[in-house]
């Protein structure tokens, strides 16, 4: 089964750890992963200034990786979070790095593409298209 290496960057600023539940979820040509929990047992994740890795397993292969999902749910009280980065390594060795600086708030899904910088008429397949639409409504 294919397995991904997916590294998580929290932000340094003052409150930006959580103590959330974080799932992730791996969006490709050919298919969509299983939302994953990202949690490592007897460990704090997300603190403030931390840099956690996860190893992601799949069922079968996604194709080429286009976006990310990551959800936030609320473990105790409301926590909001500072997510600088993700980079994802492929089962064939090639890293995909997703940035986002900003804080991630409430009990929702947020969607990343790649960090390349491209134009809506750029974008090659109806995943990114559709997604680019979202974002600019």
């Amino acid at each position: 089964m294919p397995s991904y290496l997916v590294t998580v960057a929290t932000g340094n600023q003052w409150f930006a750890g959580t103590d959330d539940y974080i799932y992730f979820t791996l969006v490709g040509l050919a298919g969509t992963s299983e939302r994953h929990l990202l949690d490592k047992p007897f460990y704090n994740d997300f603190e403030r200034g931390a840099t956690d890795t996860y190893e992601v397993t799949v069922t079968e292969d996604l194709g080429e990786i286009q976006l990310i999902k990551i959800e936030k749910r609320k473990y105790w009280f409301p926590d909001d979070w500072y997510l600088k980065y993700i980079t994802v390594k492929t089962p064939v060795g090639d890293y995909l790095e997703f940035p986002c600086y900003r804080w991630i708030t409430d009990e929702k899904e947020v969607v990343f593409r790649d960090g390349r910088a491209k134009l809506f008429d750029d974008e090659k397949t109806q995943i990114l298209k559709y997604q680019r639409r979202k974002e600019l409504e």
